[in-house]
């Protein structure tokens, strides 16, 4: 049995949303394709995920110091731990965004800062950092108006782009990506557009 993490970032839902609409269907052929694994949704917008501020540097000083933490600072260090153990012992992840502003919402940057962790999901060595995850795999549903996977805007996309790198970074050397792109551009056929993406989703789901 396989543990996969669902992880969306976007604050609405299928009936609105392309990304939603095509990881719902991703995940939904999943499920029914891999009944024996174990499915966990991580909503960045609604799932607490601290931001590394002040009271978690503060935190995470006292622990090495063996002082004792403010019920504040306590409460995000542990849940900090939570999701950095939680992705550590994931086999796989499926991460859905939007693209904005040429990246993704904030989000999910402050999740990528709560499991990039030195000492479990990468360590540094005398030849540089080394990825620890290295028997995990990764899809990357985003949803972007416009044409980045080639062309002139190409050099522009840096949402799959960060998540690409920063799960290299921790060693996951299975990356994929299903790209809904081009509905802002033609918006005549943005339904077909979509349609695809989602076919492309579900046929890739029997596999992942």
């Amino acid at each position: 049995m396989s543990q996969v993490l669902y992880i969306t970032a976007h604050p609405l839902d299928e009936m609105v949303s392309n990304s939603m609409a095509v990881g719902k269907s991703f995940i939904d052929t999943y499920k029914a394709e891999h009944p024996e694994d174990e499915v966990v949704h991580i909503d960045l917008f609604k799932d607490e995920v601290p931001e590394i501020d002040a009271e978690v540097f503060s935190g995470w000083g006292k622990l090495q110091s063996g002082e004792t933490l403010t019920d504040s600072e306590q409460q995000k260090v542990n849940r900090l731990t939570e999701l950095v153990d939680q992705f550590v012992a994931a086999d796989k992840y499926v991460f859905v965004t939007p693209m904005w502003n040429l990246s993704f919402p904030p989000a999910v940057k402050r999740y990528f800062d709560a499991v990039a962790v030195a000492g479990k999901t990468f360590k540094y060595t005398a030849e540089g950092p080394q990825g620890l995850l290295t028997d995990k795999a990764a899809l990357h549903i985003q949803s972007r108006g416009g044409y980045y996977s080639e062309g002139p805007a190409a050099d522009f996309e840096l949402g799959d782009r960060y998540i690409r790198t920063i799960l290299a970074f921790m060693g996951v050397p299975d990356i994929s990506l299903i790209a809904i792109e081009g509905h802002n551009a033609e918006p005549e056929n943005a339904e077909e557009i979509k349609l695809n993406a989602i076919q492309q989703a579900e046929q890739f789901a029997k596999q992942f």
